[in-house]
């Protein structure tokens, strides 16, 4: 039953979503009550109730930089110091109604990142704005074929180039890097701007894997070393492009987002 639901109402665009609705007794099949386990034959009728989201009394005011954008999707700027989503009140997902054009196309629904930023980690998000374009955007990501380029500052000497395959909680990992430049520096001996190619999406996979190496991200205080932590500052990892083929357009997208100051002043400009 969870496997089938999703794509059958616009409403419940993603598997997470049609998981609650049938948590939270939302769905009948045949006039009974849909659980998680239930197996269906073909030919049945199926309910969905929503409650009715009542208008929040408070509304997010927080602009965002929107660097691409059509009835289908959009790409924008996450600043550090924002969660993309989750129960707080200041998340990217509650800023975008504020932020993007609505669509004009029949599941249209509430802007929803189809992706994660750390809270720290600044750069562009892909974001869907109709039904059909999340579940699409999502299966993208989980086909891999969406590339992401990301820049980190890291501490100490670096190879030139290489790939990090360490598992992540017991999963496979994998992650590309080529050194862009180095310089020195008394605190930490040398400070490298890092290209960075994530082939699978594991939680802080960028962040855990060069700290295994040895060269954490500069800022980092959860996997940054002891005595080397840099404070104030913030943590200097930065998703610099998206490319992918538009799932509706068949355009060939490919959206980049500037290195932010705080890397220029130490690396100069790209």
């Amino acid at each position: 039953m969870q496997e089938y639901g999703v794509g059958v109402f616009p409403s419940v665009p993603t598997k997470s979503a049609w998981k609650k609705a049938l948590k939270k007794k939302r769905v009948k099949v045949n006039g009974h009550l849909a659980h998680t386990s239930t197996f269906l034959k073909g030919g049945e009728k199926i309910e969905l109730s929503l409650a009715e989201e009542k208008p929040s009394s408070k509304t997010l005011i927080f602009d965002l930089k929107v660097l691409f954008e059509d009835d289908y999707l959009a790409i924008i700027h996450k600043p550090a110091g924002i969660l993309v989503s989750g129960n707080s009140f200041k998340t990217i997902a509650n800023a975008l109604p504020q932020n993007l054009k609505p669509s004009h196309l029949s599941d249209a629904t509430k802007p929803q990142p189809v992706h994660r930023l750390d809270y720290a980690t600044t750069g562009l998000l892909l974001t869907g704005k109709t039904g059909a374009s999340i579940r699409k955007l999502n299966q993208l990501f989980k086909e891999k074929k969406v590339q992401k380029v990301y820049y980190a500052a890291t501490i100490g000497k670096m190879p030139l180039s290489g790939k990090i395959t360490d598992p992540i909680d017991d999963k496979p990992a994998e992650s590309h890097f080529e050194t862009i430049r180095s310089v020195s520096s008394k605190k930490y001996g040398y400070l490298n701007l890092v290209k960075l190619d994530p082939k699978t999406g594991r939680r802080h996979q960028l962040r855990k894997h060069l700290s295994t190496m040895g060269n954490p991200i500069l800022g980092d205080k959860t996997y940054g070393k002891e005595g080397f932590i840099l404070m104030g500052k913030g943590l200097y990892l930065h998703a610099y492009s998206l490319e992918f083929i538009h799932p509706f357009t068949g355009e060939h997208l490919k959206v980049t987002d500037d290195l932010p100051e705080r890397f220029t002043k130490i690396f100069g400009e790209l």
